[in-house]
């Protein structure tokens, strides 16, 4: 999917790779996040993705009307709230994507799929 806007330059087209990208490099820089998950539905098992595969854990859609949604899976670190972590990660990537794109962020959801203890 892709989003599209009208400047006095032309029309700028987004694709939902490049937002799922941006969005995954601010998700890891919050305080929490250790990082994307891969899900293996058929076992119920997840991974850590690697900083290359973030969109991987990633899904982005974008609305006719150009609204983003955005759905994470994630890793976080043993002994934080999660739902501070989450709280963060939402407000982060919320106010970073829409200065980034120019669109609006309808809704993000979050799967936290596995803990891990940071050295």
């Amino acid at each position: 999917m892709k989003g599209s806007m009208s400047t006095d330059h032309g029309i700028i087209t987004v694709s939902s790779d490049v937002i799922a990208k941006y969005a995954g490099t601010v998700a890891v820089e919050c305080f929490g996040i250790v990082g994307m998950a891969a899900v293996n539905v058929k076992d119920g098992i997840y991974r850590l993705l690697k900083k290359e595969r973030l969109t991987h854990g990633i899904q982005v859609s974008i609305s006719d009307d150009n609204r983003i949604r955005i759905s994470f899976h994630v890793i976080v670190s043993y002994g934080v709230s999660i739902s501070a972590v989450t709280d963060n990660l939402i407000s982060n990537v919320k106010y970073k994507v829409e200065e980034f794109s120019g669109m609006p962020v309808d809704k993000i959801k979050i799967y936290v799929e596995g803990v891990r203890v940071i050295d």
